[in-house]
């Protein structure tokens, strides 16, 4: 893997901007850890004595009846809940809930979180991991934590000094290099009722171009592409995303062609707090993969680590044998799909700088310390109080050692209402990795050759 060289070369101007401060590379001595005490991407190898189990590796075997099509069987077909977690017991288990999920159970009579044996599933590509233990005492934080400096294409900091760069690991963790998928997205009305818009999204990290050369727009770190397949009046318009690095230095470039007026116009609102795509309002721009984006209207806390129920092995939410009005319930997804496991997580709370502008005021993290994927986020408003609860309901891709996501849904504790994204059920062909992209597929030309009705 190559190392960014413009950014390796602002590593002086991080040594004085964060002077005495702990910015950055660790000690060798305290590196050694990863592959040790700690796995490679900086997780307690060892268990809890209990319910938390070591991690040995991770899921690298697909289970049998996996065909290698994407269509993803699930690996524990016959496990059944240890314990249900609802209004009639909660109290025992606050401890080990965030303050969000507690109150979508009181919200909900009927919400409840069936709890499961714990499986550390999560495994990256080997060299993801060799990369990822290389940068522990090279990767530090620049341009006061807007941009990473020595960065070699994994994750930055698997021992994290402070929030912004556990927050990193969250923004540049590995998603298969090239990948595209088709899924579907709903906002519920509270009675229920809803529509799917599709996408057909695609992501390429920078490197994994076909034409990629050393130093090529670096301080890009991936390319995205979101067209709109259905409903008919939606369909045709196109995202598209060049996501930059340091996007104070250089802001998010984005595009959006337009299937009705057939233009392409730049889209600065495609960042914080704009409108999400086709969401009626429910989501913001940088709500898209839990979190995404500039990390610098917020100061960020690493509050530290906790034992906590978070939604895991989620494939009872990829069964073809259910269609999304299976799935999609008043008020919260059918909950008797879900399977929550107790993990460790590191408890990131972003809070809004004075003078900066964001509908959420305070974002508290739950970033699961195997995979630095945002399991948790609960949302506050500008009064201080609870407004959404994010739940991203992982699984391991374990043809592809990818961690990711089978839904995000993203819960509106006023409105009474929800977003989910990245249904698959009733979609053909949802998920390929390894797709062969050039620089000229990421290009406002290219929208126009994608956006054709």
């Amino acid at each position: 893997m190559k190392l960014n060289k413009k950014l390796l070369a602002t590593g002086v101007l991080a040594a004085s901007l964060f002077a005495g401060q702990a910015w950055g590379a660790v000690s060798a001595e305290e590196a050694a850890k990863l592959g040790d005490t700690l796995t490679p991407m900086g997780a307690e190898r060892a268990g809890n004595g209990g319910d938390i189990p070591e991690w040995t590796g991770g899921m690298t075997t697909p289970p049998a009846g996996y065909k290698g099509d994407g269509i993803y069987v699930n690996p524990f077909p016959n496990e059944q809940p240890k314990f249900v977690i609802d209004q009639s017991n909660i109290s025992q288990y606050e401890d080990k809930l965030s303050p969000g999920q507690i109150a979508m159970i009181r919200q909900y009579p009927n919400y409840k979180m069936p709890v499961y044996t714990t499986h550390r599933t999560a495994v990256y590509p080997q060299d993801i991991m060799d990369e990822t233990v290389k940068n522990a005492t090279r990767s530090e934080l620049i341009q006061n934590g807007n941009g990473i400096g020595n960065y070699a294409n994994a994750t930055p900091f698997p021992i994290p000094q402070n929030g912004l760069e556990a927050i990193w690991n969250h923004i540049t963790r590995y998603r298969g290099g090239s990948v595209q998928r088709n899924v579907g997205q709903v906002t519920p009305t509270t009675n229920g009722a809803f529509s799917v818009v599709k996408f057909q999204d695609e992501l390429t990290w920078n490197r994994y171009l076909s034409d990629y050369q050393e130093g090529q727009d670096d301080n890009v770190l991936f390319y995205f592409k979101q067209a709109i397949t259905a409903p008919a009046r939606l369909a045709g318009n196109v995202l598209l995303v060049h996501e930059t690095l340091d996007q104070v230095k250089e802001p998010r470039r984005a595009w959006i062609y337009n299937a009705g007026q057939r233009r392409v116009r730049r889209a600065p609102q495609v960042a914080y707090d704009g409108p999400g795509t086709a969401a009626d309002g429910m989501r913001t721009s940088d709500n898209f993969d839990m979190f995404n984006g500039a990390p610098d209207r917020y100061n960020w806390e690493l509050v530290g680590k906790k034992e906590m129920y978070i939604p895991y092995n989620s494939y009872k939410l990829v069964d073809r044998n259910l269609s999304y009005s299976d799935i999609i319930k008043a008020g919260h997804i059918n909950q008797d799909l879900t399977r929550y496991e107790l993990h460790r997580v590191w408890h990131v709370r972003a809070t809004l700088k004075d003078g900066e502008r964001h509908v959420y005021a305070q974002r508290d993290f739950y970033l699961n310390e195997d995979s630095w994927q945002a399991s948790v986020i609960d949302h506050y408003d500008g009064r201080g109080e609870l407004w959404r609860v994010a739940e991203a309901h992982g699984m391991q891709f374990y043809d592809q050692d990818v961690p990711w996501y089978a839904i995000e849904v993203l819960y509106d504790l006023l409105s009474g209402r929800y977003l989910a994204l990245g249904l698959t059920n009733e979609e053909s062909n949802p998920y390929s990795f390894g797709v062969s992209r050039q620089s000229r597929d990421y290009t406002p030309a290219a929208l126009r050759r994608a956006g054709t009705r």
